[in-house]
Order: C-alpha cells, then sequence, then structure tokens
C-alpha cells in the first residue's frame, strides 16, 4: 500500500466535518465546532501549500503549521468530547489520528531541518 499523506489528511478533514454535522449544536458546542472544522480541514490545505513550496525552507514551515494544526485539532476535539455526551468513540478515533498527524508532520519537519543543514 502506497502511504499517500494527502489522501490521509483529506480523508481527516472529511472526517471531521462528518462529526461536526451530526454533533448537536448549542451554546457550548457551536464555538468548539466552528474551531473544529477550522482546525481539522486547514491540515490537508497547508499538506497541499507544503507541497508546492518555493523551497526547503518554506516547505519544512508548512509542514510545522500542519503539526500545528493537528495538535489543535486535538485540543478541540478534547473540548468536544466533554461537551457533547455523543459520538465519543468516533472522537476518540479522531483524537488518536490527530496525534499520530502530528508526530508525522514532527518526524518530517525535523528531517527537512536535518537536511537543510
Amino acid at each position: 500500500m502506497v502511504y499517500d499523506l494527502e489522501e490521509r489528511t483529506n480523508n481527516f478533514g472529511s472526517d471531521i466535518i462528518a462529526l461536526c454535522k451530526n454533533t448537536k449544536i448549542n451554546i457550548l458546542t457551536e464555538p468548539i465546532i466552528k474551531q473544529l472544522i477550522r482546525s481539522g480541514t486547514s491540515i490537508g490545505a497547508n499538506y497541499l501549500e507544503a507541497n508546492g513550496a518555493s523551497s526547503k525552507k518554506d516547505f519544512c514551515n508548512k509542514i510545522y503549521i500542519c503539526k500545528k494544526e493537528a495538535q489543535e485539532t486535538r485540543h478541540w476535539l478534547s473540548m468536544l468530547k466533554v461537551t457533547s455526551e455523543q459520538y465519543q468513540e468516533q472522537i476518540r478515533k479522531l483524537m488518536d489520528e490527530s496525534k499520530q498527524l502530528s508526530m508525522t508532520f514532527h518526524k518530517i519537519a525535523s528531517n527537512t531541518k536535518f537536511n537543510i543543514k
């Protein structure tokens, strides 16, 4: 199987959207859902930008943004887990995937920085 990070980040963003579409909106969940959609879908967009980077340094910076967005997404998923009784297992799986994505982007950024020097 070919490891396709572009497809993986796209699927992750789609899964975030599906979760948010199904989550009951109330005074607590509404701001969390908005932030979650922003951070969860921006991972893939930033990865696409990284692949079109103008230099290795630019690539590394954009990959680092992917890592930060994955970490932020995990935070918002954690907040949604507290405020919403539903979809606990789905949220847990997405939290795990966001952690794995964060670690993947960290490794890519570290390897790129090493190769720049």
